[in-house]
């Protein structure tokens, strides 16, 4: 592995913040602060916790995935039709 590493000397300004520039690659980091100082910044995304529980869920990840690649092998379920409901003003009887 020998991944190229970048060193560069960074500044706080006054209110206590770094620019990273043109050295981030990333939108969004978490953050870890070390005992000794050291800041580590691995970049990281937002989801919703619907998909986290999917990434979790790794025979379901499976099962998608295996369904993308081949959608014609695939089932589809159907929804239950659901019936209107007629709103109440619209069964009220004009007396004229």
């Amino acid at each position: 592995m020998n991944a190229e590493v970048k060193q560069s000397v960074l500044e706080v300004d006054s209110r206590r913040r770094i620019s990273l520039g043109s050295m981030a690659e990333h939108d969004r980091y978490l953050v870890d602060v070390q005992e000794d100082g050291t800041i580590v910044l691995t970049p990281a995304v937002v989801m919703s916790a619907a998909q986290a529980r999917l990434l979790a869920a790794a025979e379901t990840s499976r099962r998608i995935d295996e369904f993308l690649d081949h959608p014609e092998a695939g089932s589809r379920r159907t929804r239950p039709t659901r019936h209107r409901r007629l709103s109440p003003s619209s069964e009220a009887v004009s007396r004229e």
